[in-house]
């Protein structure tokens, strides 16, 4: 089959939506790190509505800080892919055209910087999960032993992490005479652009006291709140597009038709006009970012665990259950007393909108690929919410059914005995903790409860939470996911 690039637009079918703007005077002005299928169905989305609406200098260069494995796919297609977005009604394709080049972090890291340092470039944005900003997801601070900072810290000039690409570029625009760029977090993670200016700054102050000043005062670092359901894109999935475009796109992504995006309107050298195209430019993103943290990706973690050990591959799946339906009806009642309101925004009608979401069946987002990083995604998405529940003296039954779930997923063996892909940085030390504790809950609930770096020292001090999470981590283990989430609306 022939692929899709620049030369073979003509022949996709009328139904494809395509670039509405000449590609061949695309100049490059946002530098994305973490070029996986959110940012390119999200921010490149979004910017692609913009450039259409008023043309600028908005191209995006991708940057891939590990594997050559997006180059690869992107390169002979001109950086060309197609964003399939999947609806009850069926799907909606559309050619994404914003992209440019795709570079490989290991293989060049100068090449990188020296484009994040480019006059050019005015927005550096990042996805790249809540474990690649090396930090302490307790505390937000900068991990300085992490093996990657470690390195960072002893070369500069070829640096293997986001925050060390990030100074590099600085200190090499700071040299030339020139501002700052924007940097632009998009990952899930609590106040996600002061953790990156406070990672930025003490990296930075770890080796040049003044650079690091100078970030401080002049460096921008706006806070977002990004939501799209986005699965990890399957062989199934290419296939599918091939068969739709009459092309072959070694690189499309699937999505909901659902997206949204709440960014302070803090920026250091411009913008595209985003806010035309729908995302919500504001003075204060933490009530936005707070309500998706809670109530979205706290039902979606929570969900993932209990839908997977109920034999459940995707989230449609396990929210049509009725049983699961029940139990994340019942973790919406304890969440929404924590969550402050963001104006204009009525919780039950958020919850009842996230229920719909997570069930349509075009989209197939895999509980396996949701369950992973639990460490790092705990304590944003369910932990804060135990601490504030607790503190009002509120129930806190399927909270803690979240986190026992959780325990018996990274145990390591599912209902029937399978082995599980626990894909975590503590995957390891989970595994000795399984192995030691046995199909002993209280053992094992102890164990992983004892690890500070996720649950901090106050919680396993909690008695009201620790006998929850015991109880229901033994009824998991004698009746399994769903008998212990039906118990709990019994």
């Amino acid at each position: 089959m022939t692929r899709l690039n620049t030369k073979t637009l003509s022949a996709l079918p009328a139904t494809v939506r395509r670039p509405a703007y000449d590609r061949a005077r695309l100049t490059p002005g946002i530098v994305h790190l973490g070029l996986g299928a959110f940012a390119r169905a999200h921010l490149c989305e979004y910017t692609e509505d913009a450039l259409e609406l008023e043309f600028g200098a908005w191209g995006v260069t991708g940057a891939s800080l590990q594997r050559p494995d997006q180059r690869d796919r992107l390169s002979p297609q001109d950086g060309l892919y197609t964003l399939l977005k999947r609806a009850p009604a069926g799907p909606d394709l559309r050619l994404i055209g914003c992209l440019g080049e795709v570079l490989v972090a290991p293989e060049n890291p100068a090449a990188l910087i020296a484009r994040m340092a480019s006059p050019d470039t005015r927005i550096v944005s990042l996805t790249v999960t809540e474990k690649g900003y090396c930090h302490d997801p307790a505390t937000g601070r900068l991990k300085t032993d992490h093996p990657d900072i470690v390195h960072d810290l002893a070369n500069p000039l070829s640096p293997r992490s986001a925050v060390g690409l990030i100074v590099a570029a600085l200190k090499a625009r700071r040299a030339a005479g020139l501002g700052p760029f924007t940097a632009l977090s998009c990952d899930n993670l609590p106040h996600n652009g002061g953790v990156l200016r406070g990672l930025v700054r003490d990296f930075a102050a770890l080796s040049d006291d003044g650079l690091s000043q100078w970030i401080e005062a002049n460096g921008a670092f706006p806070a977002t709140m990004v939501d799209r359901i986005v699965p990890a894109t399957t062989e199934a999935d290419i296939a599918e597009v091939a068969g739709l475009i009459g092309l072959e796109d070694a690189a499309p992504v699937i999505g909901e038709p659902f997206r949204q995006w709440a960014i302070q309107d803090v920026f250091a050298a411009g913008r595209p006009a985003w806010e035309r195209v729908g995302a919500q430019m504001v003075s204060e993103v933490a009530p936005f970012e707070f309500m998706k943290l809670r109530m979205l990706n706290g039902a979606h973690s929570s969900l993932a665990y209990l839908g997977y050990l109920a034999g459940h591959e995707t989230v449609a799946e396990a929210s049509g259950d009725p049983v699961l339906a029940r139990f994340l009806q019942g973790l919406w009642a304890e969440i929404i007393p924590t969550v402050p309101a963001p104006q204009g925004v009525v919780l039950a009608d958020y919850a009842d909108a996230l229920l719909a979401r997570f069930r349509n069946p075009a989209i197939r987002h895999r509980t396996w690929q949701i369950a992973m990083d639990g460490s790092q995604k705990l304590p944003q998405r369910l932990l804060g919410t135990i601490r504030d529940r607790l503190k009002a003296g509120g129930g806190i039954d399927h909270l803690a059914l979240g986190v026992a779930a959780w325990m018996r997923y990274v145990s390591g063996t599912d209902e029937k005995g399978a082995v599980i892909d626990v894909r975590d940085p503590l995957a390891a030390e989970f595994a000795t903790k399984a192995t030691a504790a046995g199909r002993n809950a209280a053992a094992l609930s102890r164990s992983l409860l004892g690890i500070e770096a996720i649950f901090g020292s106050d919680l396993p001090r909690e008695e009201r939470f620790t006998q929850a999470v015991e109880r229901h981590l033994a009824a998991l283990f004698e009746k399994g996911a769903k008998a212990t989430a039906a118990s709990l609306s019994a």
